[in-house]
């Protein structure tokens, strides 16, 4: 099974706070090089098991996608498990399943990502393979062929996953509205009609383009030493000629502000919990470390948790909403959403869910936080950042997920300190910069076909 990153969309996480080592412990600290022809490496050793995570990112993801070409890079992830020059039709999967290891791939707006998880005997072997799709790709316009075949397979997807998801279907909405001519207007897996429009030819260049040791990162994460990590790299990707000149642009840049506050309301006879929201721009872990620092440790104590502001409010004290949230997908390269959320108690109504929801964030963005519950976040989003570590998976994440959007190790390393430094100051200011009454925001309501009318 594939999956695809769209912010809530996916299954697999990687809008909270990223998972990084402990700057304390030298055992833990990545080796990293570079091969001659581009490709970037990071070794993140770790002995406990004799297995290892291999992982390539590659520099593309939804953002880059021509105009009109929306959903190919979601659909290339699919092809690159189809067929090459020297793999039969899934003989990729099989070969990985016999080895007893594990496979997927993901895509999101900024990257995409390929991993296997095996014994350690079997690491080259996973690099062999890997370093074939990059090469030696079949893309044809054979009606059965891996273009065309996963194409449809994708069209399908759309409707299962999007289409027959009322929430999906608001937040397709409300990210259009947000975004307005920003790349991420666009679900990742993306149009259905232009999606059906994709052509071979759309996929051989996209391919050539993107495809190549210069555009990706090798992350390789368990019991290995960076010098035996060298060796089969040069080997297998270091084989791989250099033959883009060019550097190809990645689609990033600013966003532009709300220019007015819109409803967006969704209504659907599935729906059986309705749910309000209020969807802000923010920043980034990219675009301003320190203030996306910041607003990380202030949206937690606001609405991160059970003991946050907002659960304790409206959860436990008034039992007016079943749940209340907020949070930011700030592992996103350009400017994210900010997103507060909660669904009602039965019987209480959207507006007086969002009365009382507001009155909270009302009262925090005049009196502030405490030193306490901010030093109890900071300390929280440290702690776990540091535990998450136990999973190489998750290690191996962290490292390639920031690297292929231009972030650095050092990022990664420093977490902990950096988050543990951001002071209730610090918090307060971000929240009151993102949430001020002077910033626009969408709001959706999403609700069940027979109570529209009664919003």
């Amino acid at each position: 099974m594939r999956a695809y990153l769209a912010g809530g969309l996916a299954a697999v996480a990687f809008t909270a706070s990223p998972a990084f080592a402990d700057t304390a412990e030298a055992e833990w600290a990545p080796a990293t090089f570079e091969l001659d022809n581009g490709m970037e490496v990071v070794v993140l050793p770790d002995h406990r098991a004799p297995v290892v995570t291999h992982m390539v990112w590659y520099k593309v993801g939804a953002v880059d996608e021509d105009p009109g070409k929306s959903g190919i890079a979601h659909l290339f992830e699919h092809i690159m498990f189809k067929e090459t020059d020297d793999l039969g039709p899934g003989e990729f999967d099989n070969i990985v399943s016999r080895l007893g290891g594990q496979n997927n791939a993901f895509t999101s707006w900024d990257y995409t990502a390929y991993y296997e998880r095996v014994a350690k005997q079997h690491l080259e072997k996973m690099m062999e393979l890997e370093a074939e799709r990059m090469t030696d790709l079949i893309i044809n316009d054979d009606p059965e062929g891996p273009f065309i075949s996963e194409r449809d397979v994708v069209k399908e997807e759309r409707r299962q996953r999007i289409d027959n998801n009322p929430g999906v279907i608001l937040q397709e909405q409300v990210m259009s509205a947000l975004y307005q001519d920003h790349p991420y207007n666009i679900t990742v897996i993306g149009k259905m009609e232009e999606v059906s429009a994709l052509t071979p030819e759309d996929g051989l260049n996209f391919y050539r383009k993107w495809y190549t040791p210069s555009e990706a990162v090798l992350v390789v994460a368990g019991d290995v030493t960076p010098e035996d990590v060298r060796i089969m790299a040069e080997n297998t990707y270091g084989q791989i000629e250099v033959t883009e000149t060019e550097t190809p642009t990645r689609g990033w840049r600013p966003v532009e502000p709300l220019a007015e506050t819109q409803l967006l309301t969704h209504s659907d006879p599935k729906v059986r919990q309705p749910n309000w929201q209020r969807w802000y721009l923010s920043t980034s872990y990219q675009e301003d470390k320190e203030m996306a620092y910041a607003l990380d440790v202030a949206l937690d104590v606001l609405g991160g948790g059970r003991t946050s502001r907002l659960y304790q409010a409206l959860v436990e004290d008034q039992k007016i909403a079943v749940s209340a949230s907020a949070g930011a997908w700030l592992s996103l390269h350009d400017t994210a959403p900010a997103i507060l959320s909660a669904s009602p108690s039965d019987g209480v109504s959207l507006d007086d869910l969002e009365t009382a929801y507001m009155a909270v964030v009302a009262d925090v963005l005049e009196n502030g936080f405490t030193e306490e519950e901010v030093e109890r976040s900071r300390n929280s989003l440290a702690a776990s950042s540091i535990y998450q570590r136990d999973s190489q998976q998750s290690m191996a994440n962290t490292y390639g997920s920031t690297l292929a959007i231009g972030g650095t190790v050092e990022d990664v390393l420093s977490y902990p300190d950096d988050i543990r430094a951001v002071t209730a100051e610090d918090a307060i200011a971000a929240l009151r910069t993102v949430l001020g009454e002077d910033r626009n925001y969408i709001e959706a309501h999403l609700l069940p076909a027979e109570e529209e009318g009664d919003q």
